[in-house]
């Protein structure tokens, strides 16, 4: 059986993935699902030859104990602790889960990972890991997303953080970000199609039914927008803003109503929010319109005037340029079937 790459030559790439307590553990087994994967296909195509698996993947913490997520059933058993990880890195992995924000309080860990980050070819994170890794300052400059959930407090606390919450996963540089979990793995999917090929990746997601680029983005799963600014008159007006939808919603109107500068309403907006005033109308709009398609069918046309993009064509762009689907394709994925009586 012919090889899909070359036996016996490159050393294994050592992927080490960083857990902390209260870990989510798919954050960690997705992706060293993926690897292990990657380096069983591999090797199960040189017959009669001595080969280096593709992957060597380490999980480690600052404590040799278990970790689980709350409520998870079973733990993740650390194979070293991070002062006995040393020496040279392909690929350093963050993990995400509810522990993150204690786990950004522990000064020798956002150490050791920046770091661990200059001795490696690559950085990434899963889910809210992202935050964790942006506390090493890693993610300044940098594109990246998280999980839909924590894009705005990565926003909120990490400024020089270019923040997109749209995407499974984002690639700026030898930086990767992705989105919430089972994202992870669509990311480790792509690290092996860039060190081994698409052919090895699309035959590993095969073998884990997985897509090999999930079509559309994380917005189509999100079930809110952002949280609620914490100044009383922005959080009234964002309270107004979901009701009226097919009204005039330009800054010049929002700052009227905000009764602030155009300038002032937008960076006070941004702030408390994570999201341009722009931004943040269309998130709402989208979310509307994605409501409705999964919901009883109603005309596509009915729908882009109820949630204020005016026409077919503006809701279909904000569609495509933000979900990566058309709204009709949407709603054949996602359309809910009316419950038998």
């Amino acid at each position: 059986m012919e090889s899909l790459r070359s036996p016996r030559t490159a050393s294994p790439r050592r992927v080490v993935i960083v857990t902390f307590p209260g870990l989510q553990p798919l954050d960690v087994v997705g992706p060293a699902e993926v690897f292990a994967g990657a380096s069983d296909l591999t090797a199960a195509r040189v017959e009669g030859e001595a080969t280096n698996p593709a992957y060597e993947v380490e999980v480690v913490a600052e404590e040799a104990a278990p970790l689980s997520g709350r409520t998870s059933g079973y733990a993740i058993l650390p194979a070293k602790t991070i002062d006995r990880c040393r020496g040279s890195i392909d690929t350093l992995i963050v993990a995400g889960g509810t522990g993150v924000l204690e786990a950004e309080r522990s000064e020798p860990l956002v150490r050791w990972i920046g770091k661990a980050a200059g001795r490696s070819r690559r950085v990434a994170s899963v889910c809210s890991g992202s935050l964790l890794l942006a506390a090493t300052g890693l993610l300044d400059g940098h594109r990246a997303t998280s999980h839909w959930a924590s894009c705005s407090e990565l926003s909120r606390r990490y400024p020089e953080v270019e923040v997109d919450p749209d995407p499974i996963f984002v690639q700026d540089g030898r930086i990767w970000t992705s989105a919430g979990v089972t994202a992870g793995m669509d990311l480790s999917l792509a690290l092996v199609a860039e060190d081994l090929g698409e052919e090895v990746a699309l035959e590993v997601a095969r073998w884990l039914v997985l897509f090999l680029r999930r079509p559309g983005g994380q917005a189509q799963f999100s079930s809110h927008v952002s949280a609620p600014a914490s100044r009383p008159r922005l959080r009234e007006l964002q309270l107004w803003m979901a009701d009226h939808l097919d009204s005039d919603l330009r800054v010049e109107t929002l700052a009227d109503r905000a009764m602030m500068s155009p300038r002032n309403f937008a960076r006070a907006f941004r702030r408390e929010t994570g999201m341009t005033p722009g931004t943040y109308v269309e998130t709402l709009r989208l979310e509307r319109a994605r409501q409705l398609l999964e919901g009883p069918p109603g005309s596509i046309d009915g729908i882009a005037v109820q949630c204020g993009f005016g026409t077919p064509e503006t809701m279909r762009r904000s569609f495509a340029r933000r979900l990566g689907v058309s709204p009709a394709e949407y709603r054949r994925r996602f359309r809910r079937e009316p419950a038998e009586v």
